[in-house]
């Protein structure tokens, strides 16, 4: 891994409109845009250059969704769009700025991020269907393994973390990222540790078989929404790494209660988040 610089241009001095992203040394360009918006982007020289894009939204249980298309022409495509249900609030299209991509090189990239969001299980994808694979030349697949990270890098950077796999922490007791445990009442036993962006439950770890009535009715929604989506299997059993946006929104899910998770979760020896942290600090 090396440093990276990124140029961000804000239109309007906007950040919820329209955002171009370009990286030192590369010839992709990134643009953000906001569904509104989609006519100004459109005027730009370059919105017709072929590329991919990703359309994000929410699902009717406020979880975190995304489309994944290709187009030879990017803003008309998008427009097209318009007219699906409002099942995405923003769009972010990844073109080159000489316009160099081609038909195979876009079927390619749309394969290959769609396999890159169904390995990181993050967001819901709306795709009816598989993309298919194209192929290309030994030349070509480098070039565009290369505009993968690239571009992955900087839809990473302006929020959206849907191709990023969830880390793993080392399993060495020098890890600065240590496993971290709950076992409570109600069959609760979870493994988990804490990554940049949340806390992440591991596969395997069970929950409590019920709740408490005094646990918000917002974490029964969630709860309950993960039993039904497979998340959380019928032995109350998590069904893949799962990422929490906190280690207290984690905690409430495995304990089936309201939870600190700063306290709840522990190591191995019995240390805390809070007592990890008040550590790190002095």
């Amino acid at each position: 891994m090396f440093n990276k610089t990124i140029q961000m241009f804000i239109f309007d001095g906007n950040p919820n409109g329209r955002i171009m992203c370009e990286l030192s040394n590369w010839n992709g360009r990134v643009y953000k845009i906001a569904r509104s918006e989609l006519s100004l982007f459109a005027n730009r020289k370059d919105a017709n250059n072929t590329g991919i894009y990703f359309l994000f939204g929410k699902d009717e249980s406020n979880k975190d969704t995304v489309y994944i298309g290709e187009a030879e022409k990017v803003s008309d495509r998008l427009k097209q769009h318009l007219n699906d249900v409002n099942y995405w609030n923003d769009c972010i299209a990844v073109i080159s700025k000489d316009d160099l991509l081609n038909k195979a090189h876009v079927k390619f990239l749309e394969n290959k991020f769609y396999n890159l969001a169904i390995s990181s299980g993050r967001f819901v994808i709306i795709n009816s269907t598989v993309p298919t694979l194209s192929s290309v030349s030994e030349y070509d697949e480098a070039m565009l393994e290369e505009f993968i990270d690239n571009a992955k890098l900087l839809v990473n950077t302006l929020g959206y973390k849907a191709f990023e796999p969830i880390s793993q922490p080392c399993n060495n007791t020098n890890s600065d990222v240590p496993l971290l445990y709950i076992k409570a009442a109600r069959g609760a036993d979870a493994i988990g540790y804490t990554v940049s962006d949340g806390f992440v439950v591991r596969n395997g770890s069970v929950i409590a078989s019920s709740t408490t009535p005094s646990m918000s009715d917002s974490l029964k929604r969630l709860r309950n929404s993960m039993l039904s989506d497979g998340t959380i299997n019928s032995e109350f059993t998590f069904t893949k790494d799962y990422i929490f946006t906190s280690p207290s929104l984690a905690a409430a899910i495995v304990m089936g209660r309201n939870a600190n998770g700063r306290i709840e979760w522990k190591t191995a020896e019995g240390t805390t988040i809070k007592q990890i942290e008040e550590s790190q600090s002095e």
